[in-house]
């Protein structure tokens, strides 16, 4: 009987086991990611029939044998992935879908975020979502005026191109908000970038620095491993920018987002792209500033990264304000 079926915790060291996982994730089109927390499957006759992980807040790979789906095996998995999580003190859940599947955990009491036809939808329950996460960043911002201009930035690290394009918006704008991408996957710590970008603007009244939180180019609205091939970039910055325009713009009272120009980097100038398709629809205007140059060279923190690793401090000193070079002269190549 499927009520029966109990769920099993995967053995991420176990070679066999997440070969599989992948296989039967395969006929999903789904991919098992490597840097996953923790993986169940629910077995019948000794095979898998269903499967699910999670990634800190992120429920991913949920998949259903086709024959069983309706059963119940999805709530199955998704209840034992969230009490897992819940005992490691995880209380607010995201989950990607497919957009003709968000109906399905609606009814497990998630709320849709965002969704981009026809690649995916963003659900999330629990505690601290959106909404709260928007009020409470607007409370932050009340001394602000209120019609404001906002940059995302990782600033790995902060460069003369950041501090340009920053004091350029700062110039042009009552207000200016800059999110530094919180998550942890850079070269430079989270807490290290943004202080770092604090102390650049510091003689600029009117901008605030701030961390992007959750859903701001983030596992969240980044799911690299839901999609395959060419959709996965345009899917990430569709769902990312969606996510901005819909939600977040209005509710912080952002009227424009300023980039800078992207002449190398692929993924960033499908990101640019995006945004210019997207945010003027709602009613954001997007300000490209040209990326500019130091010895000839375009600014750029991979450039400066690079001129780090090689410990040329005339480089990272043309290319980085003072306060930078002082923090990379202190610390250790990678």
């Amino acid at each position: 009987m499927l009520d029966t079926l109990e769920p099993e915790v995967i053995d991420r060291e176990s070679g066999r086991e997440i070969r599989e996982i992948s296989k039967f994730l395969a006929a999903f089109n789904l991919e098992y990611g490597g840097d996953l927390d923790y993986t169940v499957a629910l077995r019948q006759g000794g095979k898998i029939v269903a499967t699910g992980s999670f990634k800190g807040e992120v429920l991913r790979n949920i998949a259903v044998n086709e024959d069983l789906q309706g059963q119940g095996l999805t709530a199955a998995v998704v209840a034992a992935l969230m009490r897992e999580q819940t005992r490691r003190g995880i209380v607010h859940y995201f989950i990607f879908t497919k957009p003709d599947k968000a109906l399905l955990f609606a009814g497990l009491g998630f709320t849709e975020v965002a969704r981009v036809e026809p690649y995916v939808a963003l659900l999330e329950t629990g505690l601290g979502g959106l909404g709260g996460w928007c009020g409470e960043v607007g409370r932050l911002l009340t001394d602000l005026a209120p019609r404001r201009a906002a940059l995302v930035m990782n600033c790995n690290p902060f460069t003369k191109g950041h501090e340009a394009l920053i004091r350029r918006s700062a110039a042009e704008n009552e207000a200016v908000v800059v999110f530094v991408v919180s998550e942890d996957r850079s070269v430079f710590p989270f807490i290290d970038r943004l202080r770092l970008v604090r102390e650049g603007v510091k003689d600029l009244p009117n901008v605030r620095v701030m961390p992007s939180g959750k859903y701001m180019i983030s596992e969240a609205t980044f799911p690299a491993y839901f999609l395959r091939g060419g959709d996965r970039i345009v899917a990430q910055a569709l769902l990312d920018i969606t996510l901005f325009a819909e939600k977040i713009a209005p509710s912080l009272n952002i009227v424009s987002r300023y980039v800078g120009e992207e002449p190398s980097c692929p993924v960033t100038r499908a990101y640019n792209e995006a945004l210019l398709a997207i945010l003027p629809g709602h009613g954001v205007e997007v300000r490209v500033m040209r990326r500019i140059r130091a010895d000839g060279d375009f600014i750029s923190a991979s450039a400066v990264r690079k001129a780090w690793l090689a410990r040329d401090w005339a480089k990272v000193a043309a290319m980085a304000p003072e306060h930078t070079l002082a923090y990379l002269q202190n610390r250790e190549t990678v």
